[in-house]
């Protein structure tokens, strides 16, 4: 009898014990749950519609080496449609590598919402509010 009323209480303190632990899980898995996850308004910092009208162009000095790295970039892995860029295309004369690199960027950025890090290429682009178009080669702007 002894042995049985041992068990028993033994039984119901394990028990107790698992609905507690249960609770105490619950309750700090609810306490989690209403944690705030802080966010930031996409994309980070970006203030380009602050003003209006922006385009995204090559920044003049930026080494030659990074700003065809950055052109190269645009136009694979970046998706920038740059046949106008193409020997024959509205956008090839002249053919400088900061127009060529300018009209990519923009294009690049046009198209991933105009965010200023979208305007990056590694420091090798700028923001600007001039619009970069000449002749018969429009650059795409934001509105």
């Amino acid at each position: 009898m002894k042995r049985k009323e041992l068990l028993m209480n033994g039984l119901l303190i394990f028990a107790w014990f698992v609905v507690c632990a249960e609770a105490a899980g619950a309750l700090q898995e609810k306490v989690e749950s209403t944690t705030p996850i802080p966010t930031l308004s996409p994309p980070e910092g970006n203030t380009t519609f602050i003003d209006g009208v922006t385009w995204c162009v090559a920044r003049p000095g930026v080494p030659h080496e990074d700003l065809q790295n950055a052109l190269d970039w645009a136009c694979g892995q970046g998706a920038a449609d740059c046949s106008p860029l193409q020997p024959g295309g509205h956008c090839y004369q002249p053919n400088t590598l900061l127009l060529h690199a300018s009209y990519a960027f923009n294009i690049f950025y046009q198209q991933n919402g105009n965010s200023d890090i979208a305007c990056n290429f590694g420091g090798a682009g700028t923001i600007t509010k001039r619009d970069p178009s000449f002749g018969p080669c429009k650059f795409l702007a934001s509105e």
